[in-house]
């Protein structure tokens, strides 16, 4: 299977086609004003899985409408990182199905607004449609020179949200549904006489779940694959539906175990269904916990696989995402994911260092600066992408340290004899070794490491490391580098510094006095913290660092960091289970508080009310396995067991999700995807901590930082 591409066209037109979340959809609202009343839940839409378009689901919009009264649904195109809300099309195209039949008076009112705060005057339905009968699909198609104008010119490629509302007050109670909702051309794409197909179907049964493949395919002319199950190889149902740029699907089908088949339709823009003519049939079974840890294992480690760029093999920022966007730090993490995956037998050795060759050659050639290579680069033409603004047109030190860690691994991973091996050593070496670590400590304090330098503003952001965080691996790296290192004492200095700055630093994103010098030695939930501030901070604070660097049975003169990176999971867990704030579902089972996209956005999430809004995130407690293994086995089995109808899919685990708010994130992301693949490996087999440890530089930068054995 090669790496996605194209996949963004899909997302060109859509604004809804299913929801993640049930029984309400989050990326809709409800309200009314009484006597006036429409069905919400938590002030969504509610779905229904009965009827739909396209499986499993459509909008369900049920109401009352009082004289005096009001009541407005909206649906909202769904946003992510990367997703440049941009639609392609001359029309808005949506279905509806009356619970009965609707005299066309009676139909709601509807209008689109636009991102740039604009939007249309109401449009009455009923003109368009006329009376609505009962029980039938009938697809609305408005091109947008219907709606009524407003003042101000608008852009409908900038829908942001479709909102239908109150019409006339005749008291009497209807439903419609609702489902794909899309901006579509005027004149639908020429349909071939045939879609040319997949020619090959295969399906793999798993626990609780079935994945399939097919290809090769040019999807051309194909709006969506519609995928079929049965459970008698007879009778099929349509359970879902995959983007057609991507050639997999997970079927998340639970219990009882037994045999499944399956089928492929592609569905053209005409909505007109083509059978695939194949089926591939699998069984599920129950599994024993070391074969749910290689499914994980492999599932994740597909995000740097199948969903790296096709050009560099490096891994994108999030899918579905802006495919371009190439975030360094998860592709040093990708890397680790890479080399577990050879280790466990899901890729071979050959594909492993084809794709190393492919990574290391584009970052030979991409934009450094000082040897440091941007937080983002472009896919295409490794030119940097200054995503957090003009100041960030430079290098990103942080990210090159994620970087640089896998890097390292990999150098002891492919070490044979062969010129092949051999060569790959010798340019991650030169990687390696033009980063010019000693360049980043030029900031105004020498005493610390920098995280940015920009050619045309220098150190103008101004950001100094600090621990404790996820950057102790930059100053490990600077330290150990042969060519361009840092004295050791900056270990003090810097990331250990208990200067005005530092403290000041600590206490503004910590809103504590707790570990602002550094150590701590508070205690939370009956666990004592040696160091860090608060209560620890986000799990992804013992993941980065910790992912190639192990820090098992070595100490420095503040703490044995494996056993500090367990206190804070350990403290982690006990929040969720003691819960203070309320939240739904947290409990001993399901916690993990890290950073990771939410309902509001990005937030580094934590165990403490300042930075918990009820977002859990797999990667949290995945993540800790070497550091809470029992913890985060009752959490895995949650997730996927519990949860994994709307968590699991074909790259794992989902990035986040809130119960609270009925939140279940649409994305993967790339820095959350490898620390669960690559924590559990070093959990089962301390495989990357083994090859990152056995680089030599590495050895002796940690005696020069004061790392003792520890004897306790």
């Amino acid at each position: 299977m090669e790496p996605l591409t194209g996949y963004s066209e899909y997302y060109r037109h859509l604004i809804f086609d299913n929801s993640l979340t049930h029984p309400a959809s989050f990326n809709s609202s409800a309200r009314a004003v009484a006597p006036s009343w429409i069905e919400a839940w938590k002030g969504n839409m509610p779905i229904d899985e009965e009827h739909f378009i396209s499986p499993p689901n459509s909008l369900r919009l049920s109401w009352i409408a009082n004289t005096g009264g009001d009541w407005l649904a909206e649906v909202y195109a769904e946003r992510w990182r990367g997703r440049e809300l941009r639609l392609e099309g001359s029309l808005l195209s949506f279905w509806l199905r009356g619970g009965e039949a609707i005299s066309a008076d009676a139909l709601p009112a509807l209008h689109v607004h636009l991102s740039h705060e604009r939007a249309t005057l109401p449009l009455r339905l009923g003109r368009i449609l006329g009376d609505l009968p009962a029980g039938v699909w009938i697809q609305a198609r408005i091109p947008f020179s219907v709606f009524p104008p407003a003042t101000g010119e608008l852009d409908f490629s900038r829908i942001d949200r479709v909102v239908f509302s109150q019409s006339i007050d005749d008291g009497i109670p209807h439903t419609l549904l609702i489902d794909e909702i899309r901006v579509l051309p005027e004149s639908a794409p020429a349909q071939p006489a045939r879609l040319e197909l997949p020619a090959q179907l295969d399906a793999r049964g798993f626990d609780r779940h079935v994945d399939l493949t097919w290809g090769p395919a040019n999807p051309g002319g194909v709006l969506y694959y519609l995928i079929y199950r049965s459970l008698d190889g007879a009778a099929f149902e349509p359970v879902g539906i995959q983007n057609p740029a991507i050639p997999f699907y997970s079927d998340f089908c639970g219990l009882p175990h037994g045999a499944r088949w399956y089928r492929l339709a592609a569905v053209g823009f005409d909505y007109r269904e083509q059978p695939v003519g194949l089926t591939a049939q699998a069984s599920t079974r129950p599994f024993r916990d070391e074969e749910l840890l290689d499914r994980v294992q492999d599932a994740c480690f597909r995000y740097y696989w199948h969903g790296a760029h096709p050009l560099c093999g490096m891994a994108r920022e999030c899918i579905p995402g802006d495919e371009d966007l190439i975030a360094l730090g998860a592709s040093g993490f990708g890397i680790l994911a890479v080399l577990s995956a050879v280790e466990r037998g899901f890729v071979s050795r050959a594909a492993g260092l084809d794709r190393l060759e492919r990574i290391t050659a584009f970052l030979s050639k991409a934009d450094r600066f000082h040897g440091a290579w941007p937080h983002f680069l472009d896919g295409r033409t490794g030119r940097a992408i200054p995503w957090f603004g003009k100041y960030d047109n430079g290098g990103d030190l942080v990210e090159t340290a994620f970087l640089i860690q896998g890097l390292l691994a990999a150098r002891q991973f492919f070490d044979r004899p062969e010129r092949a091996e051999r060569a790959l050593h010798d340019r991650i070496t030169g990687l390696w070794e033009e980063v010019e670590w000693d360049w980043y400590r030029g900031g105004p304090d020498p005493d610390f490491l920098y995280w940015h330098w920009s050619p045309g503003h220098g150190f103008h952001i101004d950001h100094p490391l600090i621990g404790w965080n996820e950057t102790l691996i930059a100053y490990l790296l600077a330290i150990a580098s042969p060519t361009h290192p840092v004295p050791a004492e900056l270990f003090t200095s810097g990331w250990a510094s208990s200067s005005p700055r530092a403290v000041e630093y600590r206490q503004n994103w910590g809103k504590t006095t707790h570990g602002d010098h550094y150590t701590n030695a508070h205690r939370y939930y009956g666990t004592e913290l040696p160091v860090g501030v608060g209560s620890g901070g986000p799990l992804f604070f013992t993941h980065y660092s910790f992912m190639g660097f192990d820090p098992r049975g070595i100490r420095d003169r503040f703490t044995n960091y494996f056993k500090n990176n367990q206190a804070i999971a350990r403290i982690n867990h006990a929040y969720c289970a003691a819960n203070p704030l309320g939240f739904e579902e947290y409990s001993a089972d399901a916690w993990g508080l890290t950073a990771s996209d939410d309902h509001s956005g990005y937030l580094a999430h934590e165990a403490s009310p300042h930075s918990d809004n009820g977002t859990l995130s797999p990667t949290g407690a995945l993540a800790s396995f070497p550091y809470t293994p029992q913890e985060s086995m009752r959490a895995l089995k949650h997730f996927y067991y519990e949860r994994g109808e709307q968590l699991w899919d074909f790259l794992g685990f989902r990035d986040a999700y809130n119960p609270t708010v009925g939140y279940v994130s649409p994305i993967f992301m790339g820095l959350n995807q490898a620390p669960i693949c690559v924590m559990i490996e070093n959990q089962r087999s301390g495989l990357l901590w083994r090859l990152f440890m056995a680089n030599e530089e590495i050895r002796k930068a940690l005696e020069g930082m004061g790392f003792v054995k520890d004897k306790t």
